[in-house]
């Protein structure tokens, strides 16, 4: 059953019901950015080391790409508009819950529901503006969406870095502050927002969210210890990632035979769903695995306070919100997408390989315009790969399609973080060290914690330039790292072909416009 057909909303409807999903977006986003900058801080408070910075980002990375799907099924089945409510009031009860956190463990647990709430809230959210306006008019309100975004990504390293360097707040308020926002979120989506309801009885595919699940955990795990608990070439390797790989082996299967199937094998007959998934998986490394890292690199490659961290990491926002916006109007009035998209995997890939070139003593001029290459390629490609599915699919299959693009760059950007990390801890170890026996002092990380993230401020200051030395260093050894993944992301969407958006809401399955056949 699909939704029946409805007048067309005007561009005053649209932008009332937009209301609500924006500023639940920006909830969403703010839960990320709002501790980036504040990490540093948190886990020197929690005694937590750096695989505990990276988990506290990858856990809610993969508890949202293991629920995006689900949400994306359910928005097909039931009403959208109670789906969105019910991720926000699962994010509030989570960020209520992370602001009590007592030690990392607790917080890593909190950042898994975190990751569901807002896992729910950014796929439903594109999924109700497909639902409300046709392709050719989404470039428009997808501009708004990347501004949306944008605006979280600045303001939230900006609030997490005020809160935390103000000492009557500290930093469990990085927590709390998302919480009035989700509750006006809440009641405006319930006054402005109204889609047509499809029900219709259907399983939700439970063995495949677990199944994806448990195979990017372990192959996680396996990345954040080896090399530290054990070698790369070690038996606990084989069984870790033969068992993730199995476990990945058996997902497919069970999606081939599920009833309702959380990432349905069918999308895949669209030659530009399977290439935008590829596309998003490579993506989703460089960025979230490599932009994580940018509060490191001004805190403790450049002594910064969190404040002054998010204000430096300006320039690479600006262009996300600027170049989101521009493209999504000139895609409205000119219905062409697939250039946008070229450009922007080729600026995301010029602009990691710029960054991975900087040290702790580059100038500030040449980082923010490798920063604003970064974010101007971004802003080119998030959006426009849904939208490129998104006018692809039939309407009954708006939702699972744009929450398959989602849950591939998030399962990306999960990998991605722990794999950048597990590297970043690695270089950071051998530059410190190198740098130790340089100056004839003791290779000893008592003076650095034992491993855990140094507070510069307590260190010896011979120790000091050492440090930050070796995490200028390390931290661009992640940039350039990231840099062919977004290489092959622009490879990869050469071969899109480029349908012209639709004017209309609807497609009928027998007619979409591009099967794998061409």
């Amino acid at each position: 059953m699909t939704d029946t057909p409805t007048a067309p909303m005007t561009h005053r409807q649209v932008l009332e019901a937009l209301s609500g999903l924006l500023l639940g977006l920006f909830v969403a986003v703010l839960s990320s950015t709002v501790v980036s900058n504040a990490l540093p801080r948190i886990l020197t408070d929690l005694h937590g080391g750096e695989s505990a910075y990276t988990w506290v980002i990858t856990a809610a990375l993969l508890s949202l790409t293991a629920s995006t799907p689900i949400w994306g099924k359910l928005s097909d089945l039931v009403s959208k508009k109670l789906l969105v409510q019910i991720a926000l009031v699962i994010y509030i009860a989570s960020s209520a819950l992370a602001g009590l956190s007592q030690n990392a463990g607790q917080l890593i647990a909190c950042r898994v529901l975190q990751g569901i709430g807002a896992g729910g809230v950014t796929a439903l959210a594109q999924i109700c503006l497909a639902a409300m306006v046709p392709p050719r008019e989404r470039g428009r309100y997808s501009g708004y969406f990347g501004a949306v975004f944008a605006l979280a990504t600045i303001g939230g390293p900006l609030i997490g870095g005020v809160i935390v360097d103000t000492s009557w707040l500290g930093w469990r308020w990085c927590f709390y502050v998302g919480i009035p926002f989700s509750l006006i979120a809440i009641a405006v989506l319930q006054r402005t927002l109204h889609l047509p309801v499809v029900k219709r009885k259907a399983k939700i595919d439970y063995l495949g969210a677990l199944l994806i699940t448990a195979s990017v955990s372990l192959l996680m795990i396996w990345i954040s210890l080896a090399g530290k608990n054990y070698d790369w070439l070690s038996w606990q390797t084989g069984a870790m990632v033969g068992g993730g790989l199995a476990l990945a082996a058996l997902f497919v299967l069970a999606e081939r035979r599920a009833a309702e199937p959380i990432v349905p094998p069918a999308l895949f007959r669209h030659r530009t769903v399977t290439l935008a998934a590829i596309a998003s998986v490579l993506i989703g490394v460089g960025m979230y695995g490599a932009t994580t890292f940018l509060s490191q690199y001004f805190q403790l490659a450049r002594e910064k306070s969190p404040t002054m961290a998010g204000i430096l990491t300006l320039p690479m926002i600006l262009g996300l919100a600027v170049s989101s916006t521009v493209a999504g109007k000139l895609i409205t009035k000119y219905g062409r997408w697939k250039g946008y998209l070229v450009a922007g995997t080729f600026m995301l890939a010029l602009g990691f390989g710029l960054l991975g070139a900087v040290r702790d003593d580059t100038s500030y001029g040449l980082l923010a315009l490798y920063m604003a290459a970064t974010g101007i390629g971004l802003g080119l490609t998030m959006q426009n790969l849904v939208l490129a599915v998104q006018n692809t699919v039939p309407r009954h299959e708006l939702g699972a399609a744009s929450s398959t693009v989602t849950f591939f760059r998030t399962m990306g950007g999960a990998m991605g973080v722990s794999a950048l990390g597990a590297l970043l801890s690695d270089r950071v170890t051998r530059y410190l060290t190198e740098n130790l026996a340089a100056a004839r002092l003791p290779a000893t990380g008592g003076s650095l914690g034992g491993g855990e993230i140094p507070d510069l401020h307590k260190l010896p200051a011979p120790l000091v330039p050492l440090v930050t030395d070796a995490f200028g260093h390390g931290v661009a050894t992640v940039f350039l790292v990231a840099a062919p993944f977004a290489l092959l992301a622009f490879l990869v969407v050469l071969l899109i072909r480029e349908v012209p958006l639709r004017t209309v809401q609807d497609v009928p399955a027998e007619r979409s416009p591009e099967l794998v056949k061409d």
